[in-house]
C-alpha cells in the first residue's frame, strides 16, 4: 500500500532550546504531520550558530507537544555505536507515546569532515546500523557481526518498564547506491536540501519500491505578498548552496545536475557565506537561481502548487525548510491556507 501524504517541517538544531520548542509547539497546534530534527554540525559556528545534538532535543520537543511527529532527520551512524542509538531512541519513545517517533540515519560528511574522519564505506555501515538498532529494539536476544559494528545484547525481561515499539527507519541517501539500500532495508527514504522534483523522480526510481520518500524542500510564505515569501527560501537556500560547495562537493554533483544548478554559478553564494554569513550568502541568490531550487514558497496558493508538483513526482513526505523572519506565523498560515488543500 502507497504511504500517506504527509507535510512536516525540517527543523535545524543549530538555534537556541526554547526556540525550537516554540516552532514545535505551532506546528503541533497547525495540524502539521512531523517535526524532523536535521543534526546541526560545527560548522556552523563560523556563521553564528551552534550545533546541538538532535537526539536529546527531541525528547524534549516529545514531552512539549502533543500529536507531532518526531523525527531524527538525520543522526549518522558514525556519531554514535547502533547499540547506543536504540537506547537514545528508547527515551524519545518514552517521551513521545506510540507511533510519534521516526528514527532518520544519514552518512552526514559535514560530521565527517568536522571530525576529521574520513571513509570511503557508507553502505556496509548503513546496513549494519539499521540491522542492529532493530534488532536490540525488538527485544529479543540479538548477536550481530557486521563489517563496521557488532552487537551482542541480552533479550530485554518481560518484567522491563520500557516501550517496545520498534519505529520505522528511515535512510537518508543522494547516491544511487545508497537510495537502492534505502528501498531495500528502509521504511523510508529522506532526500537532502536543494531536491527539486526532477530528483524525486531520480530518487523514487532508484529505490524501487513504494517506500516513503521524504523531500527537503527550502520554503517560506507571506499571506499576499509573493516576493515577500520568497525571501526566507532565498536565505535558506543561499546557506545551502554554500554548504555543498565547501563541504560536500562531489556527493551533490548529481542533485545541482537535476536542479540545472553549476558549481560554477553557486561559486559566488559559498564566497558571501564566507565573507559576510548568510545575509550575505542571501543577497547572491538571484531570483533565477532560486527559481532552480524549486522552493515551496511566496503565497499560498504558491505553495499549493508547489506541493503539487512535488507530489505528481513521486514525493510522498514534503519536510519544509523553513527559515526566515515570523517563522512560527510562516507555521501558522501553512496549516490554515496551504494544508486544506493538499490533503
Amino acid at each position: 500500500m502507497p504511504p500517506p501524504f504527509r507535510i512536516g517541517v525540517m527543523q535545524l538544531t543549530m538555534e537556541p532550546l526554547d526556540e525550537m520548542v516554540a516552532s514545535a509547539r505551532a506546528m503541533d497546534e497547525a495540524g502539521l504531520d512531523t517535526i524532523w530534527l536535521a543534526e546541526a554540525y560545527p560548522w556552523w559556528r563560523k556563521h553564528g550558530m551552534e550545533s546541538r545534538s538532535s537526539t536529546v532535543a527531541s525528547a524534549v520537543i516529545a514531552r512539549e507537544t502533543e500529536r507531532l511527529t518526531i523525527g531524527w532527520g538525520i543522526i549518522s551512524p558514525f556519531t554514535r555505536h547502533p547499540v547506543q542509538v536504540a537506547m537514545d531512541a528508547r527515551v524519545v519513545e518514552e517521551a513521545a507515546g506510540p507511533g510519534r517517533f521516526i528514527l532518520g540515519f544519514g552518512t552526514s560528511k559535514i560530521f565527517l569532515n568536522n571530525a576529521v574522519m574520513q571513509t570511503n564505506k557508507t553502505l556496509g555501515p548503513m546496513r549494519d546500523a539499521v540491522e542492529i538498532v532493530r534488532g536490540v529494539l525488538r527485544g529479543e536476544p540479538f548477536e550481530y557481526q557486521g563489517s563496521a559494528w557488532s552487537a551482542s545484547v541480552p533479550a530485554l525481561a518481560p518484567e522491563a518498564d520500557t516501550p517496545r515499539e520498534v519505529p520505522p527507519v528511515y535512510v537518508a541517501a543522494t547516491a544511487p547506491r545508497m537510495q537502492a539500500l534505502a528501498g531495500e532495508i528502509g521504511d523510508g527514504c529522506l532526500t537532502p536540501s536543494i531536491t527539486t522534483p526532477a530528483f524525486v523522480k531520480y530518487t523514487r526510481e532508484n529505490v524501487g519500491t513504494d517506500i516513503d520518500i521524504g523531500c527537503t524542500i527550502v520554503a517560506s510564505i507571506h499571506e499576499s505578498d509573493r516576493d515577500a515569501g520568497r525571501e526566507g527560501a532565498r536565505e535558506i537556500a543561499g546557506m545551502y548552496l554554500a554548504n555543498k560547495v565547501q563541504n560536500i562537493q562531489g556527493a551533490a554533483d548529481t542533485l545541482l545536475e537535476l536542479a540545472g544548478i553549476t558549481q560554477e554559478e553557486i561559486r559566488p553564494v559559498a564566497e558571501a557565506m564566507e565573507r559576510g554569513g548568510r545575509l550575505a550568502a542571501k543577497a547572491e541568490v538571484s531570483d533565477a537561481l532560486l527559481d532552480k531550487c524549486k522552493p515551496i514558497a511566496g503565497t499560498p496558493d504558491d505553495c499549493i502548487a508547489a506541493i503539487e508538483e512535488y507530489r505528481e513526482a513521486g514525493c510522498t513526505h514534503v519536510m519544509l525548510e523553513l527559515w526566515g523572519d515570523r517563522r512560527q506565523e510562516q507555521i501558522r498560515l501553512f496549516g490554515e491556507r496551504v494544508l486544506p488543500h493538499v490533503r
